[in-house]
């Protein structure tokens, strides 16, 4: 039914359930980020190999491990207000070709010099990625369902890394080390387009940039059809308008201490993450020929047996 009052479309999309279309948006979101999770994690998988191969120590191994998430900092620090200038899409399909670009360059990197700047690279496009998406996902949820809706897009960065540790596996064995940043570079290359096409802007975005009624009903009538034509008009809650910046929020008297502390918290979290994902694979395949070396698999074999 068609209506002459401005049409909230926070409370639309409260007011209704979780249709096709967002359901579409989260999936894209699922994908950028499962994405962004195999290509933060990539250089841990083949670290083992890129360390045998290059006769590298681990000095020389850090700044490669490190430069990824050095330009993932930058990039989500730069990310969200550009994303706030110019659309949330723009930056999105730019972050996924930038950070398969630069993936799928990494492959050929002549010498570790290269290897790092490459890496810095690629990590701005990751970093810029994961914010923008959770946030068009969490644009197009119901208030009720919001947390539940992004942590199913969150599990996406678990499942990539999940999956390229798999892949890893199989395909270094197979065919190099090479092999697994060429798929984790053309994997984003080929999304990139489908983004382009079928990832829809934000509409609060549209909204709040004052866009054309004909651009913002073009997605009206994905969300909720027959709800709107092309002289329907769209608001926001007053809040919503509101010209104080999210930074003033958080750092304001009555949110400092918890918004230190959460913070805290999630770098300590995300260290931790990254230390893991990093090193891990490199140690524990150095533990196990050390074992090996020390300890024949005869002699392991031989007293297991007497046993």
């Amino acid at each position: 039914m068609l209506t002459t009052q401005p049409i909230d479309i926070h409370a639309l999309i409260n007011s209704r359930a979780i249709g096709s279309f967002q359901k579409w948006v989260v999936f894209l979101g699922f994908l950028i980020i499962g994405l962004d999770g195999f290509d933060v994690a990539i250089m841990g998988f083949i670290a083992p190999q890129l360390k045998i191969d290059w006769g590298l120590s681990h000095q020389q191994l850090g700044p490669v491990l490190s430069a990824a998430l050095i330009g993932l900092a930058v990039g989500a620090l730069v990310a969200g207000p550009l994303a706030d200038r110019y659309g949330r899409k723009i930056v999105l399909v730019s972050s996924v070709f930038i950070f398969g670009l630069w993936t799928l360059a990494t492959a050929f990197s002549p010498d570790i010099s290269a290897m790092v700047i490459l890496r810095f690279m690629t990590g701005l496009g990751l970093g810029a990625a994961m914010p923008n998406a959770s946030t068009l996902v969490s644009e197009y949820a119901p208030q009720r369902n919001r947390s539940f809706i992004i942590t199913v897009a969150f599990c996406g960065f678990s499942a990539g890394a999940a999956g390229g540790g798999f892949l890893s596996a199989w395909m270094i064995p197979a065919f190099g080390w090479k092999s697994v940043l060429i798929l984790g570079g053309a994997l984003p290359l080929m999304v990139a387009p489908l983004l382009y096409f079928k990832l829809p802007e934000s509409v609060t975005f549209l909204i709040a940039k004052q866009a054309s009624s004909a651009r913002i009903h073009a997605i009206m009538e994905k969300l909720a059809p027959g709800l709107s034509d092309a002289n329907s008009t769209f608001c926001l809650p007053l809040k919503s308008l509101t010209q104080v910046s999210g930074a003033q929020i958080v750092m304001s008297r009555s949110y400092r201490f918890g918004t230190l502390m959460l913070w805290s918290g999630y770098m300590l979290a995300l260290f931790l993450v990254y230390l893991f994902s990093g090193w891990l694979p490199t140690l524990v395949k150095e533990g196990v020929v050390t074992a090996l070396r020390t300890r024949p698999l005869s002699r392991l074999c031989s007293r297991l047996v007497g046993r």
